[in-house]
């Protein structure tokens, strides 16, 4: 039995930035991580070409600034690199290859108990902890969407987490599924890389530049969002035209309200735009089926591929271990309050991350988090 003050769960960018945060403040705890390493899904689950979208200004954990002579827009090294030296800075040390299986809070004794797994000895940890910090994430399994007869697919179909590059599908047709940055991003990689590139569109979204994402997200911080969503699509129809002549229709709610109201992001163009225009990347809608290597489309389009990527997000698992938690996650593993009060839930149970507002959102938790846990103890204390 191992009593803690503090207990996070996940070495993800939103656990260190809550560890290094409690480090301030000299209280103690402990992380554990169920991989081999912190920030798994950069690590492991990447494509290569992957950059932060968001200027570098908007994220930064807290506590450290990247370097000055860093980039604008951090490449996939640079970030894990930053992180490596976050994490020696702060002196953290996760406990890797320890898989939370289920937590419950003492009523009586007013503590989380907590049962592990250490999964390179096969045994069983029991923790005891006063506070309990979930920080593994929104990312944390993968999201494939169920399609009639997927089954009967005979080409690859991946997730984009196992998706690196599009050399290996140079001169093969092509679908990604799922339109948001990972997305249009793939199906720019794909084609630049010679695939037969279609991707699916089946809801509106915005698209935008990134200087455009970083001019509206340093106007929001002076301006109302009405004002600053008129401007940003303003400069979209400008910069790209009606994009809907190509099967790419904008939401009724301006960019900077739909991520502050829903926490869906705008898509930052990377070149897909003007390929889809040249008609080099074609644009689909809902599928309806699939019937061997034939999808078979809403618009009655019936067309063959060699491989599907899914870039469909993923979903949190913290309901899978996490017990009395009602108060603060709802069935899908996502916090039952809006932002910016989804922080904290009863029995002094914490979320990090959950809120889909990016490393700034979660540098914002961290803070919220390990300042309530500095009263909450002081309070105790007298």
């Amino acid at each position: 039995m191992e009593n803690v003050v503090v207990l996070i769960v996940g070495a993800s960018p939103a656990g260190l930035a809550t560890a290094a945060c409690l480090t301030q403040f000299s209280i103690p705890y402990v992380i554990v991580e169920r991989e081999d390493c912190s920030a798994s899904l950069w690590r492991n689950r990447a494509y290569d070409r992957l950059k932060l979208h968001l200027a570098k200004e908007f994220c930064e954990l807290p506590h450290m600034s990247y370097p000055p002579d860093a980039p604008t827009y951090i490449p996939k090294a640079l970030f894990l690199k930053y992180l490596d030296e976050y994490m020696e800075r702060f002196n953290i040390q996760p406990k890797y290859l320890t898989s939370v299986e289920s937590s419950k809070y003492d009523d009586d004794k007013k503590y989380w108990s907590i049962v592990a797994r250490d999964m390179a000895e096969g045994t069983t940890i029991n923790f005891i902890a006063k506070f309990l910090v979930v920080a593994s994430g929104e990312n944390s399994a993968e999201n494939i969407p169920e399609i009639p007869e997927l089954h009967s697919f005979p080409g690859e179909a991946i997730h984009s987490s196992r998706y690196k590059s599009g050399k290996s599908f140079s001169g093969k047709s092509v679908l990604v599924i799922g339109s948001g940055n990972s997305g249009m991003e793939i199906a720019y990689d794909l084609a630049t890389h010679g695939a037969n590139t279609s991707i699916v569109i089946r809801s509106p979204i915005h698209v935008m530049t990134k200087e455009l994402i970083r001019l509206g997200m340093t106007l929001a911080q002076h301006l109302p969002l009405n004002l600053v969503d008129s401007l940003l699509v303003m400069a979209t129809k400008y910069i790209f035209g009606d994009l809907s002549r190509h099967g790419i229709r904008m939401p009724k709610m301006g960019p900077m309200t739909l991520k502050s109201k829903t926490g869906r992001s705008a898509v930052i163009d990377v070149g897909t735009v003007g390929l889809i225009k040249r008609g080099i990347i074609q644009v689909e809608g809902s599928i309806i089926k699939i019937m061997g290597n034939i999808v078979k489309f809403q618009s009655g389009n019936e067309l063959p591929f060699d491989a599907i990527v899914f870039a469909t997000g993923y979903k949190s698992t913290a309901n899978m271990w996490l017990k009395n938690g009602e108060s603060m996650l709802n069935d899908n593993g996502l916090p039952t309050k809006e932002y910016p009060n989804h922080w904290k839930g009863e029995n002094i149970l914490y979320c990090v991350g959950l809120a889909r507002r990016g490393l700034a959102g979660i540098a914002a938790d961290a803070k919220n988090i390990a300042d309530d846990i500095k009263s909450v103890i002081r309070s105790m204390c007298g």
